[in-house]
C-alpha cells in the first residue's frame, strides 16, 4: 500500500470508546421523558448512524426533538466524563502524521460533539480535516462523506485508506470505491462486517500499521 497519501478514519468505536457515554445519556433521556430505560448491548447496536437516528427508534415521532435536545445536552457533559481512546490510537496517530500522512475524520457524529471529543481527547493536532454527516445531505452509509474529503485533498482514490468499525463503514467505503479497513471494535459483529467485503478486518488497529 505504499501509494496511500490520506487516511481517514471514523470516530466512535475505530478511534475512540463512547459507549459509556452515549448509554449514560441515552437512558437518562429516556427517564426524562417517561420511556423504559434500554439494555448496553440494544443502545450499542443503535449507535453509528447518528443521534437523531439513535433516538428515533425508541421515542414517538411527537418526542424526537424534545428527546434529541435532552440528550444534546446530557451529552455534552458526558462525553467529557466516559469517553475514552482505545489502546495505541494516540500512538498510531502520531506515527501516520510523523510519517508524512494527511489524516482525517469521517463521522456520523455531530460536528460539535465530535469537535468536543478530539479536543477533550487530545488528537485534534492530529487531524487535518474533520468531516462530520450534520454538514452533508447523506451519513454513512453513502459514500458522499468520503467522496468530499477525498476532493478536498485533491487525491486520487487510490492513494485513499479509509479505516472503520462498522458495516456501514464498509459500505461506505465500496461504494467510494476507497479501500476501507475495519476494526472489530465496534457493534457490528463479524458477520455483518464480512458480508461487506471491506479490504481488511482487523481485531485491533496496530494489524493496521502492519497493513499499511
Amino acid at each position: 500500500m505504499e501509494d496511500i497519501r490520506l487516511i481517514i478514519f471514523d470516530l466512535d468505536g475505530t478511534l475512540i470508546d463512547a459507549y459509556s457515554a452515549i448509554e449514560k445519556s441515552f437512558n437518562f433521556t429516556m427517564k426524562k421523558m417517561g420511556y423504559p430505560p434500554k439494555d448496553p448491548l440494544t443502545i450499542r447496536k443503535a449507535v453509528g448512524w447518528g443521534d437523531n437516528n439513535l433516538l428515533k427508534g425508541f421515542v414517538n415521532k411527537s418526542d424526537l426533538a424534545q428527546a434529541l435536545s435532552l440528550y444534546r445536552k446530557h451529552h455534552q457533559a458526558s462525553l467529557l466524563k466516559y469517553s475514552h481512546l482505545f489502546n495505541n490510537s494516540k500512538k498510531i496517530l502520531k506515527h501516520l502524521k510523523g510519517n508524512g500522512y494527511k489524516l482525517a475524520v469521517a463521522s456520523n457524529r455531530p460536528t460539535k460533539f465530535s469537535n468536543i471529543l478530539i479536543r477533550h481527547l487530545g488528537i485534534k493536532k492530529y487531524f487535518d480535516y474533520c468531516l462530520c454527516a450534520d454538514k452533508l445531505k447523506h451519513g454513512k452509509p453513502n459514500p458522499e462523506i468520503l467522496n468530499k474529503i477525498t476532493k478536498k485533498f485533491s487525491f486520487k482514490k487510490k492513494s485513499v485508506l479509509y479505516v472503520g468499525d462498522m458495516a456501514i463503514d464498509a459500505q461506505a467505503g465500496r461504494r467510494a470505491k476507497i479501500k476501507t479497513i475495519i476494526v472489530t471494535t465496534g457493534s457490528s459483529t463479524k458477520t455483518e462486517i464480512r458480508k461487506e467485503k471491506p479490504y481488511y478486518i482487523t481485531r485491533s488497529l496496530l494489524y493496521f500499521l502492519k497493513v499499511l
